[in-house]
């Protein structure tokens, strides 16, 4: 059992690349926001926030096999992810937790197109290093 709960974090690491890896096919293409149909913007919005929901969700897995401590949530999460250094760009993460939230509970088009924006421009970027770090962590907890 004890086993089991160690490698929670890299189960949870699996469901997250794949998610990333479907957001990526999108933010890194030659695919341009403007290009995209209100359908497709929306579809990568919902990809975005399920996609930011496994990247804290794994990160919190990761810190509870690393021992901390802490209240759980998105907010003690990438606090301490951060200051382990999993995590870079504080700003970047924060304002990712916002647009997340903000997504959820709003319908204004502006600010969904600027979250689009950001998506392509700075969290798809977040989420692909941390997915190339937990990469790297995966494979050393395996060896």
């Amino acid at each position: 059992m004890e086993s089991e709960k160690d490698i929670r974090w890299i189960q949870r690491y699996d469901n997250f690349q794949k998610a990333c890896s479907r957001m990526l096919e999108v933010t890194m293409s030659d695919v341009s926001v403007e290009s995209l149909s209100d359908l497709e913007r929306e579809g990568l919005v919902q990809r975005f926030e399920y996609t930011f929901e496994l990247a804290w969700k794994v990160l919190q897995d990761l810190m509870i096999a690393k021992g901390y401590d802490f209240v759980r949530g998105p907010n003690g999460t990438l606090q301490q992810a951060l200051e382990d250094g999993i995590i870079t760009d504080h700003d970047g993460w924060r304002a990712m937790a916002k647009a997340r939230t903000l997504t959820v509970h709003t319908y204004d088009e502006e600010d969904i197109l600027s979250i689009v924006y950001d998506i392509f421009d700075v969290y798809s970027p977040l989420l692909a290093n941390l997915d190339n770090t937990l990469c790297e962590l995966a494979k050393l907890e395996i060896e």
